[in-house]
């Protein structure tokens, strides 16, 4: 995972490593959708898909309350040039994606 792979790098950006926090949580929660039959719309906003689950009865665990905070990565970052990020979070992001990906697979697979 990019994020694992990036996260002690300090001559990466904070915000690049937050978009690519922002894509794995997208991907994941799209999967999941997918794999439920649910359509949902082309968007980067994390908060439309985890309602979008909600919707289906599916919640995401309480530690995941805040993940739609990466949202402004798959938008901000990608068609603005400002600094959105502190170094600090870098460990909370991955935390939020390791988490989300050991909720997510297991319902894929069924």
């Amino acid at each position: 995972m990019a994020v694992e792979k990036l996260l002690d790098d300090r001559d990466i950006e904070d915000d690049l490593i937050g978009f690519h926090a922002q894509q794995a949580a997208e991907k994941m929660l799209k999967a999941l959708l997918a794999a439920r039959g649910v359509d949902y719309p082309k968007t980067h906003n994390l908060r439309v898909l985890v309602e979008l689950l909600s919707a289906e009865g599916i919640q995401l665990p309480e530690k995941l309350a805040e993940i739609d905070r990466l949202t402004q990565f798959g938008t901000t970052f990608r068609y603005d040039s400002i600094s959105i990020a502190d170094g600090r979070d870098r460990v909370i992001w991955l935390g939020w994606i390791q988490a989300l990906r050991a909720f997510v697979e297991p319902l894929i697979r069924g």
